[in-house]
């Protein structure tokens, strides 16, 4: 049986009836206490994992446990021991912040004498203990997001479920989510099922990472292992002149494999070579060149090597297609 906070899956399978399988045979096993990245672009099938193993889905195919239940047969024990936070957060624009940690204590069978005080140490620990009093209409973004993720943790959940917690956040109230999620593995043990389309959050956080694209999961491991199978650098350059960018890419190739880019031309280079060989072939070869930089891999990179796009290219194919392949 699944450890008590562990998530087990096998060959799961999410078909639509009027759609694609939005996941297709994926296998999945999380530790207890650990962070699982799931990464992958919009309508890769992150959204309609979350949603089965959270039970507001039933599987097409194959099976999933929860903290050791299985998400069919024992719904309701799931849902006793996990918090989700979805994409959207379903807040009560004429609620404060404090009628919502205490609506949802009387909810989550938090005993009438621990309400009060579960309520004052989640508003404190998310820091939004001086918007406490204030109407959920009047919270940013950041802070909806914060007081989402504190109506997950009211219960002390086991595992925690958070779908894309950061998309549309500024940088300061992205950086401090990351903290408390890494705060709430470190002191209260809590494994997190993160599913995220930036790269920086899965790499950051992520013990583990798996990246799945177009229902299936195309490479798993740590961020470090991951970035090691891809192994080489590669060399980014600028043109001065955009029509100069064929020449590059041409002069460039001579050196290892191009890379998709929209920004700048790339190459992964071959073994052996290093930036300054580049260097020196740029100025003899009298290639003019706004910039030029060596980058170790990325999880882009791992992204790329797996599926032939880079991820910031399937978000957008996947924008395109996402009439048809909601939900994700």
């Amino acid at each position: 049986m699944t450890e008590k906070n562990g998530i087990e899956v096998e060959g799961l399978v999410r078909e639509y009836k009027k759609g694609p399988r939005a996941v297709d045979g994926i296998d999945i096993s999380v530790a207890p206490g650990e962070i699982y990245g799931f990464l992958g672009p919009n309508g890769a099938g992150k959204s309609t994992t979350v949603h089965v193993l959270t039970t507001l889905l039933p599987p097409t195919a194959g099976t999933a446990r929860v903290g050791g239940y299985d998400v069919i047969k024992d719904g309701p024990k799931v849902r006793g021991l996990i918090g989700v936070a979805l994409q959207e957060a379903a807040l009560d624009p004429l609620l404060t912040g404090r009628d919502h940690l205490r609506l949802q204590a009387t909810l989550q069978g938090v005993r009438k004498n621990q309400r009060h005080s579960r309520a004052e140490e989640l508003l404190h620990r998310v820091g939004l203990a001086d918007a406490a009093d204030r109407k959920v209409s009047g919270y940013s973004g950041g802070m909806k997001r914060r007081l989402d993720l504190a109506l997950a943790l009211v219960h002390s959940p086991r595992i925690l479920f958070l779908d894309e917690p950061t998309t549309g956040l500024d940088p300061q109230s992205r950086t401090a989510l990351w903290e408390e999620v890494a705060l709430l593995r470190r002191e209260d043990r809590v494994t997190v099922f993160l599913t995220t389309q930036y790269l920086e959050e899965a790499d950051v956080l992520a013990d583990r990472v798996g990246i799945i694209d177009q229902g299936k999961i195309v490479a798993e491991g740590t961020p470090a292992e991951l970035k090691a199978e891809i192994g080489r650098p590669s060399v980014h350059a600028i043109p001065h002149r955009e029509e100069d960018r064929p020449r590059i890419a041409e002069f460039l190739a001579q050196f290892g494999e191009p890379l998709a880019s929209s920004r700048d031309v790339a190459v992964r280079l071959r073994d052996g070579l290093v930036l300054t060989d580049i260097v020196r072939a740029v100025d003899q070869n009298g290639i003019d060149v706004a910039d030029l930089e060596l980058r170790a891999p990325t999880l882009d990179d791992v992204f790329l090597a797996k599926t032939g796009r880079t991820l910031e290219g399937a978000a957008e194919e996947a924008e395109t297609e996402q009439p048809a392949m909601r939900p994700a």
